[in-house]
């Protein structure tokens, strides 16, 4: 059974592109998923059942998993078992029956626009970490990167004459993101005063850099924003995708359309964008409750 899902993940790796964080949760749900079948003494996908799968996802369940971890281990299983099918393993899928469950989803938190500006101003620009620092931040507010997006950007990605930056996504997609004047001057400050100093007469591909010469790391990055956060002292939950969440509020509560936002973001399902206009909703609704007379 293991050695059916390493293929399963060498192919998601290989065919599909997915990142390493991805996949690590794929393992793991599938994992979770054998696990249950073996105390059920069940040792090969081609004795399991729809049944088996919904007494698993019960069991989640039981244990207390959150519905969207219940939702992503049925998922990981149904692609699993396509997979299984696809390589002529099993001749029929035990999941195709069994309907995802809805969930509501959840609107993330985002900062206001003066909270953006707080955090962005954060950053000391008169050493070479600061100015590193705020070309990061102006980076990821100007284009709603993902973290890892942003670590993996290269040099030759960042066109700052023509004001564009070339992004790759998930699943390996490219998608070209435009740059605000603001993160151009930032991008060029550090190139200029920063980053030279970082190389130390060594190589690198990518754009930005830690003090050994090597590129940021999603910990230290993620790290960089929750200090930042810290010091503009705002007392809003920090996670990683605030500013990627931010962005895309900001543009659509300033008439952006769904469609361009959706493109800059690079969601696959416009449904995944269309959640940033629940949370311009929930704003106008506070603001009505706050300031009407009759609320």
């Amino acid at each position: 059974m293991n050695e059916l899902v390493d293929a399963f993940l060498n192919y998601l790796s290989v065919e599909r592109g997915l990142s390493r964080n991805t996949i690590i949760s794929y393992q793991e749900d599938i994992h979770a998923y054998i696990k249950f079948l073996k105390g059920t003494h069940i040792d090969n996908f081609s004795l399991t059942k729809k049944n088996d799968i919904t007494d698993f996802m019960l069991s989640q369940k039981d244990k207390g998993l959150a519905a969207n971890s219940v939702a992503r281990r049925l998922a990981a299983i149904k692609a699993f078992y396509r997979f299984l099918v696809r390589e002529r393993i099993l001749k029929a899928d035990a999941s195709n029956l069994i309907d995802s469950p809805k969930l509501w989803k959840k609107i993330p938190q985002v900062l206001s626009v003066n909270e953006v500006n707080t955090l962005l101003s954060q950053p000391n620009i008169r050493n070479r970490q600061g100015i590193r620092d705020k070309a990061i931040l102006e980076t990821l507010y100007a284009t709603g990167m993902r973290v890892s997006e942003a670590v993996n950007l290269r040099m030759d990605n960042v066109n700052l004459d023509l004001g564009f930056l070339r992004c790759t996504g998930k699943g390996n997609k490219e998608r070209i993101i435009p740059l605000g004047k603001k993160a151009i001057n930032s991008i060029k400050r550090y190139l200029d005063a920063s980053r030279p100093h970082q190389l130390k007469n060594k190589e690198s591909d990518f754009l930005f850099l830690n003090r050994f010469a090597k590129k940021i790391s999603r910990q230290s990055l993620w790290k960089l924003v929750k200090r930042y956060a810290r010091e503009a002292r705002i007392k809003k939950p920090i996670r990683p995708h605030i500013l990627r969440h931010s962005f895309a509020t900001h543009l659509l509560e300033r008439g952006a359309d769904l469609r361009s936002v959706q493109e800059m973001l690079g969601h696959a399902n416009i449904s995944t964008t269309q959640i940033y206009t629940h949370i311009s909703k929930e704003r106008l609704k506070a603001i009505h409750k706050m300031f009407h007379p009759r609320p």
